[in-house]
Parts: C-alpha cells; structure tokens; sequence
C-alpha cells in the first residue's frame, strides 16, 4: 500500500473494519494534494465539489460576517474528514471559505467519485452516515454551550473539549471560533 493511504486505511479501519484488499480497489479515487500555508482550497461563495480527508496538517473552515469578522466554525486535523457540507449536498455555492493554517497534506475525492463510493461500498457509507452525524452533533453541541455562555466559559469549553486548539493555532483563529476578540482571549488566559 502506498505510504499516502496508510492514515485514510487505519481511519477506516478503525470505523468498518475494512478489509486491507477492498481499500485498495478503491483508494485510488483519493488524489494527494500538499497545501502552502494559509493556501484556500475553497473560497466563499463557490460550489464545492470535493471531499477532504486530512493526512498532515490543519484546515479550517470559516466564513465572514457582514461587519467583516471572520466567523470559525469547524478546523479538521489530521485523521479527520472535513468539507462545505451543505454546499457539497446542495451544489449551491458555499458560505465558507476552507484554508490550510499550516502546510498540509490532504487526500481529496470528487464529490461525484465519493457519492459513488458511498452508493457501491458499505464502509463508505457508514463513514459518510459518521460525517453527517458528528457535524449535527458538533455543531449541536457548540450551538448550545456556547448560547448564553460567557467568554470565559466558552475558553474553559474549549480547553475541556479540544485543549489541542490551544496549543496549536493563533490567538486569532481561536478567538474566531469563540466568538470573541484576540484581544479579549488574551485577557482571559491570564485570568486563568
């Protein structure tokens, strides 16, 4: 097996118990792609047509509020899938933009050769049923924990629930995805 599958095989493995010879029929739908930091693989308002899977790296997903304030709502590390998930269902163009924070290695599908996977091969599928059911309950979850919370408790959610983001992006990605200024982050790790 080449050494670009072997993270997407144990991924999988770990979800479907897929046998080694099945991926190998289809790996090849995976097409590597290394991305610069800060490079964008999709800009807001375009439709998107692909899945991502990430080997290496970071993205994050974020878009812009009317005032001009980005707005982070998803970054996927390594060993995560990651998309414009309503865009990609849809086919209308996306409302958030998907940026590598750091240099990356992703393995990309076509949005059409991955529905076809999903329709012929069961761990797939079960892996697409996985996506769709984490995002509502990620998204589910920070919704309501951070509605009426404070930015305190919001920085204590995060450094519960996902301490590495702490570690490894900038003040400003991160208070992007609180919802809260840099300024006010930095305030609030000294607070701590």
């Amino acid at each position: 097996m080449n050494d670009v599958y072997v993270k997407l095989y144990d991924y999988l493995q770990r979800k479907t118990q897929v046998e080694k010879n099945a991926f190998l029929d289809y790996c090849h739908y995976f097409k590597l792609k290394t991305l610069k930091r800060n490079e964008v693989l999709l800009h807001q308002n375009t439709v998107c047509n692909f899945n991502i899977f990430v080997n290496k790296g970071c993205l994050r997903f974020y878009s812009y509020s009317d005032e001009g304030k980005e707005l982070t709502r998803y970054f996927a590390f390594e060993n995560k899938f990651g998309t414009s998930l309503t865009s990609l269902i849809n086919q209308e163009p996306s409302n958030e933009n998907i940026q590598a924070v750091e240099k990356s290695e992703v393995l990309i599908i076509s949005r059409n050769d991955f529905y076809h996977l999903v329709k012929t091969i069961p761990e797939i599928n079960l892996v697409y049923r996985d996506i769709l059911e984490m995002a509502y309950i990620t998204t589910t979850k920070r919704v309501y924990n951070f509605q009426g919370e404070s930015a305190l408790d919001r920085l204590k959610w995060l450094m519960k629930y996902q301490p590495f983001i702490l570690t490894r992006l900038s003040n400003k990605m991160v208070a992007s995805y609180l919802g809260i200024t840099p300024y006010t982050l930095s305030r609030l790790k000294t607070e701590l």
